[in-house]
């Protein structure tokens, strides 16, 4: 029995150490830019017009394969040094955040989120896992300017929710039974930061997102807004470095694990990347899990992306922000953008880039 564990040990040593990690800095293996890898970056870079804003307009492009910077393209002004807007990528990294204080034993998926978060007292059957799944049953309406007078997203981020965010999504009444319909809710997100907010204590929530994820990670810089209240807007207002969200996409690929610590558990990864049961999705859209994004068909209908894995999910934002994570490929691809149209299509970037970067690609 001795022998066995310790041959386990050296095993799991030895593949460890094999791994490759970031310090301060990737370690790089750039590609030349062969056929794939400038096919690739003619789709993603495609000539800009900034008068109109149409088009496909990407200003950041960051591939990692196992580890290792394979590719990095910008479009100027910006360079590996500017913080980018994630929009809701933001929600994907405060259910990391959210990962961490799992593990710490601060909540359980099946408690009340009042018991928590005294303004959902009127909803007590709205449970974390509900609002992880986007599934809270509240009214809300996921609209922007297509339809600002009802959109409960442009009433939180700019009028009359905007000094408490998380209050204002309390306040609303329900539409449905928590847990039984998928309906996307910047509002949900934001009351899992409120519920955050009191698990962790005023004095140590200001800190937290950082001790918790970033400084274990190696992202040195990072800003996350709050709104008046004092509470991270997990909906929408995280800037990121483009290398420094592929630490995030690469803790994700490796099972919640940075180096040879379990930063997040693996059970909580596993959660993120299961498909609420009751998911609602229109063709070419993703499947919703716990705060992330899935390649997975709903009722169906083809896998959202067809040429990526099923495997694959993500973190999406508005405008084109996206954290791509390919497990079976060891691919890690975060494109930041400015898109103000449909031009721009997630399946087409996926192809592209696993015709330049998947094992045994030619670039």
């Amino acid at each position: 029995m001795i022998r066995r564990c310790l041959v386990l040990l050296l095993c799991w040593t030895t593949t460890t150490l094999a791994e490759d990690w970031p310090a301060r800095q990737w370690l790089e293996d750039l590609q030349p830019p062969g056929p794939a890898v400038q096919a690739l970056t003619d789709y993603a870079f495609a000539p800009r017009n900034d008068d109109t804003r149409q088009g496909i307009r990407t200003d950041a492009l960051v591939v990692i394969r196992d580890g290792r910077l394979v590719y990095e393209h910008y479009a100027a002004p910006f360079t590996a040094d500017s913080l980018h807007t994630t929009w809701s990528v933001s929600k994907s990294l405060m259910a990391c955040v959210l990962g961490v204080a799992f593990g710490e034993g601060r909540f359980r998926l099946e408690d009340s989120a009042a018991q928590y978060y005294s303004p959902l007292a009127r909803h007590p059957d709205i449970r974390l896992v509900d609002l992880l799944q986007w599934a809270s049953g509240l009214a809300w309406q996921e609209d922007y300017e297509y339809a600002p007078l009802n959109s409960s997203v442009v009433a939180m981020l700019y009028t009359r929710g905007r000094t408490d965010m998380a209050a204002f999504t309390a306040s609303l009444d329900s539409f449905a039974a928590p847990g039984q319909v998928f309906r996307y809710s910047s509002g949900d997100s934001n009351l899992l930061s409120a519920v955050l907010e009191q698990r962790v204590g005023a004095r140590d929530y200001p800190d937290y997102p950082w001790r918790a994820l970033f400084q274990p990670l190696g992202i040195e810089q990072a800003v996350w807004e709050t709104d008046a209240h004092g509470t991270f807007v997990a909906s929408s207002y995280a800037y990121l470095r483009a290398r420094d969200l592929a630490r995030v996409g690469l803790l994700m690929l490796r099972d919640g694990r940075w180096r040879d610590r379990q930063l997040l558990p693996a059970a909580w990864v596993a959660f993120n990347r299961r498909p609420f049961e009751h998911a609602v999705a229109a063709p070419g859209e993703a499947t919703g899990g716990g705060q992330w994004w899935l390649n997975q068909p709903v009722g169906g209908a083809p896998r959202p992306w067809p040429d990526a894995p099923a495997q694959t999910f993500a973190a999406l934002g508005r405008w084109g922000q996206a954290l791509y994570v390919l497990p079976e490929q060891k691919l890690v691809i975060v494109r930041y953008g400015d898109d103000r149209d449909a031009s721009y299509q997630h399946n087409e970037l996926l192809k592209r880039a696993l015709a330049a970067f998947a094992p045994g690609a030619a670039p």
